[in-house]
């Protein structure tokens, strides 16, 4: 007997099927252990569409990765400090550039061998370009990462020096913002506060984008794991 594939006129002996979804989550994935599915979706709609992301907002990040990240470990958010902290040093580093031009109206520069003057300037410009790019490599690789089970802290101090830091989501206890100043507010950006339960007393995140969607999306993965728990309690 020929089955109908209209669903709207099924004969009453026909067998039930699993029908796919109409909806528009598609970039949702599966339910893991973790988080529920109605919780990624309230996720997706907090974080929005990953093609706004920018350096320092990273949703759903396909070519960011850490070394510590677990085996199936999802994340959500990749966080880097606003991009506007940076003007400090560009601009002290564009004034060191400049520095060795009125050298050459000074009578103890001008009467020093051409040698001299040449390992000196070029000595500088390696100055302030390692300057330039230890800065850079700082905020490039302070990063935060919000998974499905932690909240990871990554900061690179120098070349040879990287701290790591994590607190379990279950941990997690208190979580405050505060932005300041005319720039944090007119580019939404501010300090994060968590207070957690763990060895980490609290951990900062300081002069991130849109703390307010960050502290949502920690809320509610939160709530997500502690439903997931306590339905496998059952």
């Amino acid at each position: 007997m020929n089955r109908s594939s209209d669903l709207d006129n099924i004969a009453p002996d026909d067998p039930i099927l699993n029908v796919p979804s109409q909806n528009n989550d598609k970039d949702i994935p599966e339910t893991s252990e973790f988080i529920d599915y109605q919780s990624r979706q309230k996720i997706q709609n907090i974080l929005g569409t990953p093609k706004k992301n920018s350096a320092s907002f990273l949703v759903n990040p396909k070519v960011f990765d850490f070394p510590e990240r677990e085996e199936g470990e999802e994340i959500f958010l990749a966080i880097r400090s606003h991009w506007l902290i940076n003007l400090k040093w560009i601009l002290l580093a564009i004034i060191m550039l400049f520095i060795p031009i009125p050298f050459k109206f000074f009578d103890f520069f001008s009467s020093m061998p051409f040698n001299y003057k040449t390992i000196f300037i070029t000595f500088w410009y390696i100055l302030t370009f390692v300057y330039a790019f230890e800065h850079f490599l700082s905020w490039y690789f302070d990063v935060f990462v919000i998974t499905d089970q932690r909240l990871v802290d990554i900061k690179f101090n120098n070349l040879l020096n990287k701290h790591f830091a994590e607190v379990s989501m279950d941990k997690i206890q208190d979580i405050s913002s505060s932005v300041r100043g005319l720039f944090g507010t007119f580019f939404n950006f501010g300090n994060i506060l968590v207070q957690t339960a763990s060895e980490i007393n609290q951990m900062t995140l300081r002069n991130v984008p849109k703390p307010e969607k960050i502290i949502k999306l920690l809320q509610e993965i939160r709530s997500g794991n502690s439903e997931v728990k306590q339905g496998d309690s059952q």
